[in-house]
């Protein structure tokens, strides 16, 4: 263990990003107050990420369908569903998602502050998903309100209330499947959350713990990341007229990925992944015991100055091999092509429905703070 290495520190109420930057030029590993070992360096969080053998993703007491599985279980469950998440299979949907865009966009106010993460990140994420899994859009407000509690009962700390909230995310995904087992399938033969019942893994039907499990992750975790990167993107495109006009102006797909993709990289909403450790062992210098909990904190790892040099130049190009927004390795994020598909189709909608986006003087915007990474709020005036 490096002799200065910093013990039992807490980031309780800080801006994880800032708390990070300020961390990382002096260690590479910190302990935190809760016991977990957190990993700040580019090469030692790739180090860990490549390495599922020592550093084991089966971290959770609860089931995690297919994120908290190793090795051939987890190759056996993303082969069955990395199916849905093809640019094959998103295709169909490209147009439903740009209609929910441009709808989402014009019915915004113009010329006053409307909040980028919960106005314009969370009610695209909620409808975007709902159509391609088939939900009915009554459910609407109520998948909103759970992205606001579960926000809240994440900062908060209190693991009752983060219990309670996922347990009554479960029970909606639970009213979706209920008029599918009998037979109704409202989506046709688009109905992803049907087709997800009938999938097999290893010969076997999911059970309804797994369907509830994959189901929670393909929208429980993105509805509330989609709104986070939604308010990272606009910002940045609110403090940045020139790459506004720019992008305005006409790109290809490809291009816009990349620039959107580092944006992201700058402000990392996704902040950190977990894992346990299956041996002793050393990283950065540090030796951490068997059945170590560790953090992968990517929002620093994607900021590390030895890597990326100035850490909030946008050199899409030059840094995109390097970019860790959607993770490496075996656990790399399946939904990335989603993610992509509907951030570029929401930020091309709202560039062709405005002239300007400007952050509102009068309602500054607001950092998020730990554990969730980004900004909490985001207001800006359309024009």
């Amino acid at each position: 263990m490096t002799e200065h290495m910093p013990d039992d520190l807490s980031a309780a109420g800080r801006d994880l990003r800032a708390y990070t930057d300020e961390l990382r030029p002096r260690h590479g590993v910190v302990r935190n107050v809760h016991g977990e070992w957190v990993l700040l360096r580019h090469e030692l969080v790739v180090q860990a990420a490549l390495d599922p053998d020592r550093f084991s993703s089966a971290v959770s007491r609860h089931l995690h369908v297919p994120n908290g599985l190793d090795a051939a279980e987890h190759a056996a469950y993303r082969q069955a569903l990395d199916r849905f998440l093809t640019p094959g299979a998103l295709a169909p949907f490209e147009e439903d998602f740009r209609r929910v865009a441009t709808d989402l966009v014009a019915s915004l106010p113009r010329g006053t502050g409307v909040d980028a993460v919960s106005g314009l990140g969370t009610r695209f994420a909620v409808r975007a998903q709902s159509t391609w899994l088939s939900w009915p859009a009554a459910l609407e407000e109520r998948l909103v309100a759970w992205v606001a509690e579960n926000h809240a009962a994440t900062r908060s700390g209190d693991r009752a209330w983060t219990q309670r909230v996922a347990q009554d995310f479960d029970a909606l995904i639970r009213s979706v499947l209920e008029p599918r087992r009998a037979g109704v399938s409202p989506g046709g033969a688009r109905d992803v959350t049907t087709e997800l019942i009938h999938t097999k893994v290893n010969g076997q039907p999911l059970s309804e713990a797994e369907i509830v499990s994959v189901l929670r992750n393909w929208t429980g975790g993105d509805l509330g990341s989609i709104a986070l990167c939604v308010g990272v993107l606009v910002h940045h495109l609110a403090s940045q007229p020139r790459l506004q006009e720019r992008l305005r102006a006409g790109v290809a797909d490809t291009e816009l990925d990349a620039v959107l993709d580092e944006i992201l990289r700058i402000d990392d909403p996704f902040v950190s992944s977990r894992r346990i450790t299956t041996c002793p062992l050393t990283i950065g210098d540090v030796a951490l015991p068997a059945a170590a909990h560790v953090k992968l904190n990517w929002t620093s790892a994607n900021r590390d100055e030895a890597v990326f040099g100035d850490l909030n130049a946008l050199k899409p190009l030059a840094n995109a091999d390097r970019n860790l927004v959607y993770g490496i390795g075996l656990h790399a994020c399946p939904g990335r092509l989603l993610a992509t598909l509907e951030m570029r189709i929401l930020v091309r909608e709202l560039l062709a429905a405005t002239t300007s986006i400007a952050l509102d003087p009068q309602q500054p915007a607001e950092r998020a703070v730990s554990p969730v990474g980004g900004w909490a709020r985001v207001p800006v005036v359309l024009r």
